[in-house]
């Protein structure tokens, strides 16, 4: 384990910036931006019509599209750190364990995906 930085002097530095940084970005919006208020168009920007309330309801599927899309990422983020250190703990004497604590991880991810093949959140009709 690594151990506590001795000097906070770089880190408060560092987030002084950001936060002073912030602001100024938001001080240059607030300045630049457009005094008049123009009233909608009846047309967006590549001249098609729009129709419809922009607050309107979607379609649940989009956003269970998004949540395993984001699921399934983060399982392929959670695979690469585990092969690159497996030879690590193998020559710890943990590789058993973590092989088998990471089919675990597959088939709980395997269960769900096969939960929502049947739940049809995969169908677009």
């Amino acid at each position: 384990m690594g151990e506590a930085p001795q000097n906070l002097g770089p880190f408060i530095i560092q987030l002084l910036f950001g936060i002073i940084f912030a602001f100024a970005i938001l001080g240059v919006a607030l300045l630049i931006k457009p005094k008049k208020r123009s009233k909608p168009h009846d047309t967006f920007e590549c001249g098609v019509s729009y129709y419809g309330d922009a607050r309107g309801l979607f379609n649940i599927k989009f956003y269970l599209v998004a949540v395993l899309f984001i699921l399934f990422d983060i399982e392929a983020v959670f695979l690469y750190p585990w092969a690159i250190n497996l030879i690590k703990f193998k020559q710890a004497g943990l590789g058993g364990f973590i092989l088998i604590e990471m089919f675990l991880f597959i088939f709980i991810l395997a269960v769900g995906l096969y939960y929502i093949w049947k739940k049809g959140a995969l169908e677009w009709d």
